[in-house]
């Protein structure tokens, strides 16, 4: 197949979203909207897991969305709150630890669609602050409640907060739908103290399978102008141009980034016309783009020997992104490379993690392992194809690692490996992970999700005082010659960008790993 270079390397330069790293809403601004906002409402009932039982809640769900929006287009929700009003009966369990109020940390889950695409968002740490409890002799109420947050002898909780952009990749009708609703509610005593214990987990579910879109947003075909309002004057009385859509510099970065990447863009095209393909490729000098971030990850790995898995994590990450920003408008895609360092109590490693496993298949052998980063810092690469609308990408996180045993108990008795029980050399770690990012779906870097990869463990050495444990270990959990066959699988939560300190995803928070 024949391309003709110069028309390709004459798109526009692609500045990856999501996963590459370049964050639009971090890093890389994206156009305002200008289409006309519209403020949606929806209420669902919900069934609500209580220790006491399953209790039933209906909740309000607002926001401020756009009525329409091109492909593409970064949408940002505003003014949002979900509304929770509980019934007396599932605040009997904060009554009975002599609580006088009641206070949320909401996570609500919303599902993007649009045609056949869906991807669900969380919409994280919305709060709700606190609001008084009926006292347990108070009468019912009536309908309108008496007092602040207070209805029908219960209680009613609305939490707001920030919440994490969306774009669909294609145009259509696109529909934005509350799902599942986790709280995390918070009760006090009289003195203000919590209670003990102070918090209580509960997870809420739709109570049935009507789908009742919170919006409903038109997703024009970027390519096509902006189809005019029925207040807009007819063609020929007045019509003018829709205004431009102003751009506005990205938090961190230098003003004039853009300017440079455009002007260094048209000086490496212009070299095309002296038939020079080897131009295209355009590297962007990293103090344009290069900022630090932070997250967590947590998950397991397994232990074929073994027959079991260990908890990994959660592992704190100090994440330098845009250490290399290669684009190719010739082959439309995005190249970045970025450092990981893992850190706990100040050293290069991840949290010690005690297991179990059955030794042999039958002798239950209780240790310590500890994953010691060695060597330079993790690399982060990120390859994005530009030239279709959901911009796919693929992730490799490859980190060297050794690891160390300790604390070791065979059958319930202790066995001495002594301080230096290792793996004879460090072994490399490849975690892969594949996303989209209209809208977006899979694992992204910046939005996190699921990495999987395989690690070969190699012998051990230095196992045992006084006698060589080294055999016994490497025969119950190296891998069998070069074979990588131990599975791992990890979590990672959003990252939390230093130019955006103030987004949802800051401070970072600790994911929930998946099996």
């Amino acid at each position: 197949m024949t391309v003709d270079a110069r028309a390709a390397a004459r798109r526009p330069l692609h500045l990856a979203v999501g996963g590459a790293l370049v964050v639009a809403t971090a890093l890389i601004p994206s156009a305002e909207s200008v289409a006309a906002d519209q403020t949606s409402e929806v209420t669902i009932p919900y069934t609500c897991q209580f220790p006491s039982g399953a209790e039933k809640a209906d909740v309000t769900i607002k926001a401020v969305l756009p009525v329409s929006a091109g492909a593409g287009e970064v949408i940002r929700p505003a003014d949002v709150s979900v509304e929770l009003g509980l019934e007396r009966s599932a605040l009997v369990r904060f009554t009975a630890l002599e609580a006088t109020t009641l206070s949320a940390v909401a996570e609500l889950t919303v599902r993007n669609s649009v045609g056949e695409h869906a991807a669900d968002a969380s919409w994280q740490q919305l709060e709700a602050p606190a609001v008084d409890l009926p006292a347990e002799d108070e009468e019912q109420v009536d309908s309108q409640g008496e007092g602040d947050g207070q209805g029908a002898g219960g209680v009613v909780l609305t939490a707001t907060g920030d919440v994490p952009t969306v774009a669909f990749g294609s145009p259509g009708r696109a529909t934005v739908t509350p799902a599942g609703l986790g709280l995390t509610l918070a009760s006090f005593t009289q003195d203000g103290t919590p209670t003990s214990p102070p918090e209580l987990a509960v997870t809420c579910e739709p109570a049935d399978d009507e789908e009742r879109p919170l919006a409903r947003i038109t997703v024009r075909d970027s390519t096509s102008p902006t189809a005019p309002s029925p207040s807009d004057p007819a063609p020929g009385e007045g019509a003018s141009e829709p205004p431009a859509k102003p751009a506005r510099p990205a938090p961190g970065l230098d003003p004039d980034a853009h300017r440079k990447i455009d002007d260094l863009t048209e000086a490496r095209l212009g070299a095309l016309d002296d038939e020079d393909p080897g131009s295209c490729p355009i590297e962007i000098p990293p103090e344009w783009v290069m900022t630090t971030a932070e997250t967590y990850a947590a998950g397991y790995a397994n232990a074929v020997k073994l027959d079991g898995a260990a908890a990994l994590g959660p592992a704190f990450m100090k994440v330098v992104l845009n250490k290399r920003y290669i684009n190719d408008s010739c082959a439309s895609t995005v190249d970045v490379t970025s450092e990981v360092e893992f850190e706990y109590e100040g050293k290069r490693q991840l949290p010690p993690t005690k297991a179990t496993f059955l030794s042999y298949g039958f002798m239950p052998t209780t240790a310590t392992m500890v994953l010691e980063q060695v060597g330079p810092p993790a690399v982060v690469q990120t390859h994005t194809v530009t030239n279709t609308p959901t911009y796919p990408e693929e992730s490799t996180v490859t980190a060297q690692l050794s690891m160390r045993l300790y604390d070791v108990k065979v059958n319930g008795v202790p066995l001495d490996v002594g301080p230096d029980c290792r793996t004879e050399r460090p072994f490399e770690q490849v975690l892969k992970g594949y996303g989209q990012s209209y809208p977006p779906a899979g694992y992204l870097v910046a939005y996190g999700g699921n990495l999987t990869g395989y690690a070969h463990i190699p012998p051990f050495q230095g196992c045992g005082v006084g006698e060589d444990l080294d055999p016994l270990f490497t025969s119950a959990i190296s891998s069998v010659g070069k074979k990588a066959d131990n599975y791992t699988k990890m979590t990672q939560a959003p990252l939390c960008v230093a130019t955006n300190p103030e987004g949802p995803d800051c401070p970072p928070k600790v994911p929930k790993p998946e099996r």
